[in-house]
């Protein structure tokens, strides 16, 4: 047998075929691909329109989702604002009912009248305190102030100036919000 290789039998070209890798196949693919620039460059533009279509559809389904995020918000703030008074009316209702049972009553005494309305006035601070509605109340020389204070007078008086002297009416915190400051006289500067 000689070296030549024309003299070799078709067996062991094929033998020769057989030995080649794939990573070796890969690469004299993309050999010949890297070859053709127009279809190189055909395609990358078919992997860029599918990523482009993709992009697009995720987009879409952002933006679907912030809108149905957006709605959802609205319609819980609705409701919030259309049932913010439930619990408030629901702790108010056996006021009610003790002053109608109260007006019911036939002959009732004077005194049977202050007892009514002693224990309706305390279910009646009892709903407010559970809503978190809290009195204005100051005692007589504390300082004036004009975040939960209204002076609706100024008198002459031997206490330091801006002092609360009386309170004409209470007001009334709800949560940590002024929902009615409370009417006072204070002491005039000296």
């Amino acid at each position: 047998m000689s070296d030549h290789p024309s003299n070799a039998s078709p067996s062991m070209s094929q033998n020769a075929t057989q030995a080649v890798s794939p990573e070796e196949l890969e690469a004299a693919a993309a050999a010949q691909v890297s070859t053709d620039p127009l279809a190189d460059a055909q395609a990358e533009l078919v992997n860029l329109k599918a990523q482009n279509a993709d992009l697009a559809d995720q987009y879409l389904r952002a933006q679907a989702d912030v809108q149905n995020a957006r709605r959802r918000a609205d319609d819980e703030i609705t409701k919030a604002r259309k049932f913010a008074v439930e619990s408030f009316a629901d702790s108010l209702l056996p006021v009610l009912d003790s002053l109608e049972a109260g007006l019911a009553i036939p002959n009732v005494t004077i005194e049977q009248i202050r007892e009514g309305s002693e224990a309706t006035l305390r279910q009646l601070k009892s709903a407010l305190e559970r809503n978190k509605v809290a009195e204005i109340n100051p005692i007589a020389g504390t300082k004036f102030d004009p975040h939960h204070h209204q002076a609706i007078s100024v008198v002459p008086a031997e206490q330091e100036a801006n002092t609360v002297v009386t309170v004409l009416q209470k007001g009334y915190l709800i949560a940590d919000r002024v929902l009615r400051p409370a009417l006072v006289t204070v002491t005039a500067p000296k």
